[in-house]
Parts: C-alpha cells; sequence; structure tokens
C-alpha cells in the first residue's frame, strides 16, 4: 500500500512517500510526480517513510531524468532507509539522482543545482 501527500514550503514542492512502491503502487507515484514537474522547479521527494521501492518504482524517477534536465528543474530525494538507498545505489541510480539525509540538506541542494 502506498500513501502520497503532498505540500508546498515556500518555493519547495515537497511530495511525500510512504508504504511500498511496487508495480501496481507505482502508477500513483509516477501521477504525482507528473503534475510536480509540469508547475513546480524545485521538488523535494521525503522518502523518510518508503519502506520499499521496486523496479518499477525506480523507473518512475527515470522517466522524467531527461524531462527534469530539459525543463531546469530539480529534485532531490531525502530520508531514504538504507534498505531503499541501497536498491538506488546497486542500479547506479544515485549517480542520476540527487539523495541526502534531511529536508534541510535537500533545500541546500536544491537551491545549489
Amino acid at each position: 500500500m502506498i500513501t502520497i501527500q503532498t505540500d508546498q514550503e515556500e518555493e519547495f514542492y515537497i511530495i511525500k512517500v510512504e508504504g511500498e512502491v511496487d508495480a501496481s503502487s507505482s502508477i500513483y507515484l509516477d501521477n504525482k510526480l507528473g503534475e510536480a514537474i509540469k508547475s513546480h522547479n524545485k521538488i523535494l521527494v521525503n522518502c523518510k517513510d518508503l519502506k520499499y521501492i521496486s523496479s518499477a518504482g525506480l523507473g518512475v524517477f527515470m522517466s522524467y531524468i531527461n524531462e527534469m534536465e530539459e525543463g531546469e528543474i530539480r529534485m532531490v530525494l531525502f530520508g531514504l532507509s538504507n534498505k531503499v538507498r541501497n536498491v538506488f545505489q546497486i542500479l547506479g541510480l544515485d549517480q542520476l539522482i540527487n539523495m541526502v539525509e534531511s529536508k534541510e540538506d535537500a533545500k541546500k541542494l536544491v537551491n545549489a543545482i
């Protein structure tokens, strides 16, 4: 099961992902991320309560990398557990997607990119 909440803090659009992102729930993440990219250029993804991400969930993030680069949209993931971070690292996605520990670090990084 997945829960996705969105919020606006100053110029930052925050997407909070809770639960598990698998083949059946990745569409919800895809919809929220797609909406965010259309109207915001500083996106923070709170993964503190993300328990699991499958290849389908990783594919959602990967599918927007070119669009974000072309649109000068900056995205940073934060709060990933070691287990979830490891999935990104195994596939080398930590080289393509910015990841930090805290929301404060994410705000600093998204402004510096």
